[in-house]
């Protein structure tokens, strides 16, 4: 079941779960969030198949490149995994063994599924769907070790998914990706608000404001719609759009030679950034609280020092 929030205010709120019509859209509300809802389709192997391939796309397409190692090679993969001594390279060979894994899992359901609608039923206990269990535990033990396309941070929340949607019921699953939806909201208006926050002192980016609010909606509209829904053919370009209004934004009133340049180059720095993890964010669809707390370090380092640069002083043992 949904859990419910932790603590409820006072004024008659819908309970977690309550499904209803909001803003024009049927929504369903988890943790103060109403979230655009989708009915999870029949708990059949066939749709399980569909799921799963979808998950692997998202996956592959939102961590570091290189990782998508086909299923066939998966014992080449571990033979040089358990070979590399190098911390780093061993790393990133345990992310390709983690996409071998990954894809051995997903051959393998494919393959029983294929036997199901040819009316060859493959029992729970059978050794292929033991061993696709087992590669999809081990590819998400692995999946710590993957990282982000931006390098910032890993996100091996998004490789448990795959054995969630493996190992639920489908609309337990459905249940458990609207709590992560409603956490990515949260993260994604944790963001925008601290933008707002800091921009709302500096002189000539006024006009940035109303634009990171369009950002926060557009975002966040974004990452409750399916790829599937006639709906993203609004709601993609609004997303695009409001990316790129705040990427052309430039501020006002800076005279050449002014003494604050620096801090307005700064400020654009800084907006840039938060724009990059609010997109990361509107990605995967999963909260990424390293890049997140990174980028609030920045905004303080700017509040404090009108600058994203601390100073830094070359050891003396380097020369030596």
């Amino acid at each position: 079941m949904i859990p419910s929030p932790q603590s409820k205010p006072a004024q008659n709120l819908p309970d977690n779960g309550s499904i209803r019509e909001h803003d024009g859209k049927i929504c369903i509300y988890i943790d103060g969030y109403w979230i655009r809802y989708y009915a999870p389709p029949p708990n059949t192997m066939a749709e399980k198949r569909e799921l799963i391939y979808s998950l692997r796309r998202r996956v592959f397409h939102h961590t570091e490149q290189g990782i998508n190692s086909p299923g066939w090679r998966l014992e080449i993969a571990r033979k040089y995994y358990d070979t590399e001594v190098d911390p780093v390279r061993k790393r990133v060979k345990a992310a390709m063994l983690a996409g071998s894994l990954f894809n051995r899992a997903t051959d393998i359901f494919t393959n029983v599924v294929d036997l199901e609608e040819k009316g060859i039923h493959v029992d729970e206990s059978n050794e292929l769907l033991k061993q696709c269990e087992a590669c999809f535990i081990e590819a998400l033990e692995l999946g710590k070790q993957v990282k982000h396309f931006s390098g910032e941070e890993g996100v091996d929340e998004l490789w448990g998914e795959p054995f969630k949607a493996f190992s639920m019921p489908i609309d337990k699953f459905f249940e458990s990706r609207y709590v992560k939806l409603a956490q990515t909201f949260k993260a994604i208006d944790d963001v925008i608000d601290r933008m707002i926050d800091v921009f709302s002192k500096v002189d000539g980016f006024e006009k940035v404001l109303p634009l990171l609010d369009e950002l926060r909606e557009a975002s966040k509209t974004e990452v409750e719609t399916m790829r599937r829904d006639e709906a993203i053919y609004e709601v993609w370009p609004r997303y695009v759009a409001a990316k790129e209004a705040l990427g052309s934004f430039k501020p006002s009133g800076l005279a050449a030679g002014k003494g604050d340049v620096r801090y307005w180059e700064d400020g654009m720095r800084l907006l840039g950034a938060g724009r990059d993890v609010v997109s990361y964010l509107a990605g995967v669809r999963v909260p990424m609280p390293v890049t997140t707390a990174n980028f609030m370090a920045n905004c303080d380092l700017f509040e404090q020092n009108g600058s994203l640069d601390s100073e830094y002083t070359i050891p003396d043992h380097c020369f030596t």
